[in-house]
């Protein structure tokens, strides 16, 4: 991965509201254990990767948004590409951080998405 890597994030219907996605997207829930799962653009395409993610019937997703590399490391996010459970996976590291600290962070990552808008989006 370089700076320009982009991270790809499936977007769970449940993320968007009034048309737009909620900052719960890019912030990691209790079962993440503060690791939030992207997919490494490097190896993956933004469809190959939604493809991927809902072959599992229990995952859902309306699409792919994406932050790069450098956009983590502005907010010194540690991205870690540990290719578990699969080879293009990786997550972002908010292991050192309090909760506010996450949300704040969260919300400046959803809008640098929104910017960029959607990479790939289901019919």
């Amino acid at each position: 991965m370089n700076s320009e890597t982009l991270l790809l994030r499936q977007i769970n219907p449940s993320f968007i509201q009034n048309g737009r996605v909620t900052s719960q997207a890019f912030r990691p829930t209790p079962k993440d254990e503060n690791k939030l799962s992207v997919y490494d653009g490097d190896q993956i395409t933004s469809e190959n990767s939604w493809i991927h993610f809902t072959s599992n019937p229990q995952c859902r997703s309306d699409g792919v948004m994406a932050i790069s590399h450098e956009q983590c490391d502005e907010q010194s996010i540690p991205v870690i590409a540990d290719g578990i459970p699969f080879p293009e996976h990786a997550y972002l590291n908010f292991s050192n951080m309090g909760k506010g600290e996450i949300e704040r962070k969260a919300k400046i990552l959803v809008s640098k998405a929104q910017e960029r808008g959607w990479l790939y989006q289901a019919r």
